[in-house]
């Protein structure tokens, strides 16, 4: 334990700028690349200084309550969310899990914080579930709890990813569900449900119609970086 303690202080290279450092992404690089940029309280999209919320959610407003995203999904950060999904670099999740620490400031700190949940075999293919590793880290940091088995996926999906947008919505259809013997932990609680990225919201949207048809009061999203819409740019 001690000896562990001890690797948290020694420097390390920044995974953007490669300077020295004491976290897998420097402050330097926080300061740079995660600036705070006004959003969309319900998607999380981009606006312009003092809009609460966009054009699109007034007309037709997701099942979730809110939403909050950290940054962007652009350089560097997609870069290094692919790492930490992909490829086996969990000492990212400190660094991550921070920046969505650091995005939650202003919003009210929920009951309970759920992880997307990975399907069996895709949680053997991966060997852990990145959203899990985020959600913990954040729920100690806010002072809250975090449950990893309260939301199951019933299905394995093709990944998101390689779907067309308008197909999202259907590749998630009837994939999630709550423990049925704990559906009562549910009721009138207010709950956040995390992700590392969110792209069309298809995936968090199904979610949250499965949270609240169980009794969640309301259902916030988060996720470490949003898809910005394609005339953002990065």
């Amino acid at each position: 334990m001690l000896f562990t303690r001890l690797l948290q202080h020694v420097p390390g290279q920044c995974a953007v700028c490669r300077g020295w450092g004491d976290a897998a992404v420097c402050s330097s690089c926080h300061l740079r690349y995660a600036a705070p940029t006004p959003r969309c309280g319900r998607c999380a999209l981009k606006v312009p200084p003092g809009v609460q919320v966009c054009g699109a959610c007034r007309v037709d407003p997701p099942p979730f309550d809110a939403a909050c995203a950290a940054v962007d999904y652009g350089h560097p950060w997609s870069a290094l969310i692919t790492q930490f999904k992909f490829q086996g670099a969990l000492e990212l999740a400190s660094s991550l899990s921070a920046l969505m620490h650091r995005a939650l400031e202003r919003h009210d700190a929920p009951d309970l914080i759920l992880p997307v949940p990975l399907s069996p075999e895709r949680l053997r293919e991966r060997g852990y579930n990145q959203a899990w590793e985020l959600a913990r880290r954040v729920a100690r940091a806010l002072g809250r709890p975090a449950d990893a088995h309260l939301l199951l996926r019933m299905r394995h999906s093709p990944h998101q990813l390689a779907l067309e947008p308008e197909r999202r919505a259907a590749n998630v259809h009837n994939a999630f569900a709550v423990e049925p013997l704990r559906r009562a932990e549910l009721t009138g609680r207010h709950v956040a449900v995390l992700d590392d990225v969110m792209t069309t919201g298809a995936t968090l949207a199904e979610i949250a119609r499965v949270l609240k048809q169980a009794g969640a009061g309301t259902v916030q999203v988060w996720a470490v970086a949003r898809t910005p819409r394609p005339a953002d740019g990065p």
